[in-house]
């Protein structure tokens, strides 16, 4: 992909699987994404927060009040039981189109 950019639709998987470990604010969302993908993915705070209010419309995560560590009131996300079964779900689909393509990249 040009300049690293995140292929479409990556970003809600991306959000959903880092929840998984645990409750967190926004910025912490996107330094988790790019910490675990090697300073490559940056997730933009454009892109960000209308997905996790997608995310947040469907019931896949609950939003709750708190504060940050820098002592800063932050909305905390948490993956709620459909959002792991979403997750699930989008973890198998991704797998199914990854082994696709790379049978292509293998044999063509």
């Amino acid at each position: 992909m040009p300049n690293d950019e995140m292929p479409s639709g990556a970003l809600m998987l991306l959000i959903l699987r880092v929840l998984r470990a645990g409750a967190l604010h926004g910025y912490a969302i996107a330094q988790r994404i790019h910490v675990l993908s090697s300073d490559i993915l940056r997730v933009e705070e454009g892109a960000l927060y209308p997905t996790l209010q997608k995310i947040l419309l469907k019931g896949w995560v609950t939003a709750e009040w708190g504060v940050s560590e820098t002592n800063r009131k932050v909305r905390f996300y948490r993956l709620t039981p459909a959002g792991r079964k979403e997750l699930d779900a989008q973890l198998a689909a991704y797998e199914r189109l990854h082994q696709a393509i790379q049978s292509v990249l293998r044999t063509a």
